[in-house]
């Protein structure tokens, strides 16, 4: 019921929005002799403001074709090299001739960034991918929003998401560096465990999990507590509803992406009513650069999917209120998950002191669960002073976080070769003596 309301809302809005639009292009428009007057920038953040807020904010296009190398432009190309109905492989590919030109190596190892499946798309990592450009050549999942999937193509759970992960691993065609952000670590890992443990070729080269719920039960936060002081029943009851008429999944149970939005504003309500203050000041005050930079976040922020009803159920049972995988009772299609397959996969966990979502603690449990990995392919990293957005985005994952996950891949890289010759036969840290931990 409260989709469609939320829908009914939307439309109702629709005359403010066209008037608030109007406005808007009146008070902007060069030949307003009163455009460029504090009345005029008022007005026209007034209108602004309210055409923002009742606005639908569509599936933000990826923007990337080019990254600076070297000093460089280097030219880039996104393409889908798989899809299924729920989710698409893209890889973004970097010119070699400007490459060349940049002094910089064509090719380099194969990065996965495995985007959170929790509410927004997956250009949310837009910088996370710019950056890993510079050096590596990047595969992203762009997953489907559950809205959009007509319900004959039937359904997609947690399982179906690890499948997926293997899959997509298998479609790069050489072992690849998994980079998880947020929300994928479980089914990652329970995905790597069972390549691993099959032998598979295309299993990992190595597994990077940035602020990922892999043991929930540790320094447990807001989010956590409310997964586990409420009933499943009260997720059933108040969490799902029905995509309703003119979109393609209509019919389908969903949990709404507004729904989890809405979640996020309410955590730091504060913060996004000041964001929103300097922002009406700053276009008051003729200052673009930093509305520029405002509109850019929010239009990424505000921009959410849904997730299916089996996928979201199936997430707060498994992860965050019986936390299977940390307790090794996940099974996947009939079969135990056990982490421990992990031999000869590289291991690195990022977390930010200040995470509100994930807390510190519930990354680094997965070198608990991988007590096989060798110490030489193990890094623990615990960045001071950074939220959970800050662990896989922004200037200090870019100066601060990235260097060290690039010097990892590298090294792990360098180990590949050694697969074959005895690499897997060693043994690394168990929980208690946890490996090297870096603060940067």
């Amino acid at each position: 019921m409260f989709y469609a309301l939320h829908e009914a809302a939307l439309r109702g809005a629709a005359p403010l929005r066209i008037v608030s639009e109007m406005s808007r292009a009146f008070w902007r428009s060069p030949i307003n002799p009163a455009s460029g007057s504090s009345l005029g920038r008022t007005f026209y953040a007034s209108a602004d403001f309210i055409a923002n807020l009742t606005r639908r904010y569509a599936k933000p296009a990826w923007g990337i074709d080019q990254v600076t190398i070297g000093g460089r432009a280097v030219g880039v190309t996104g393409e889908t090299v798989w899809r299924s109905a729920w989710a698409g492989l893209l890889r973004f590919s970097r010119d070699g001739a400007d490459l060349e030109a940049a002094g910089a190596a064509s090719g380099g190892p194969a990065v996965l960034i495995v985007a959170p499946l929790s509410g927004h798309f997956a250009t949310l990592l837009r910088g996370t991918v710019r950056t890993f450009l510079a050096d590596h050549d990047v595969y992203v999942t762009d997953w489907s929003n559950a809205r959009d999937v007509p319900i004959l193509e039937g359904r997609f759970d947690f399982h179906d998401y690890v499948d997926a992960v293997g899959e997509m691993l298998r479609q790069i065609g050489r072992p690849a560096h998994v980079v998880a952000v947020c929300q994928p670590g479980p089914p990652v890992l329970a995905a790597a465990a069972l390549m691993a443990e099959d032998g598979d070729p295309m299993r990992p080269a190595s597994l990077t999990f940035m602020g990922s719920p892999i043991d929930a039960r540790r320094s447990p936060t807001v989010t956590n507590r409310l997964a586990e002081e409420r009933p499943f029943s009260w997720f059933q009851e108040r969490m799902i509803d029905t995509v309703p008429p003119p979109y393609p999944g209509v019919f389908r149970r969903v949990y709404p992406g507004f729904v989890q939005l809405y979640s996020f504003l309410s955590m730091n309500l504060d913060l996004h009513q000041a964001a929103h203050r300097r922002y009406f000041d700053n276009l008051v005050r003729g200052d673009g650069d930093s509305a520029d930079r405002h509109r850019e976040f929010y239009d990424e922020y505000m921009s959410v999917l849904d997730l299916t009803e089996e996928f979201y159920l199936q997430t707060v049972d498994v992860v965050f209120q019986r936390h299977l995988l940390p307790r090794g009772e996940l099974t996947h299609r009939g079969r135990r998950v056990d982490p421990a397959a992990l031999t000869d996969i590289g291991l690195m966990t990022v977390e930010g002191e200040k995470d509100d979502i994930s807390g510190v603690g519930q990354t680094q449990a997965a070198h608990g669960l991988c007590p096989h990995v060798p110490d030489a392919l193990r890094e623990l990293l615990v960045q001071p002073g950074v939220g959970h957005y800050g662990v896989f985005n922004g200037r200090r994952f870019a100066q601060e976080i990235y260097p060290s996950v690039l010097d990892f891949i590298a090294q792990c890289e360098a180990a590949l070769p050694g697969r074959r010759s005895g690499l897997s036969a060693g043994r690394g840290l168990v929980e208690s003596a946890l490996p090297r931990r870096r603060a940067a």
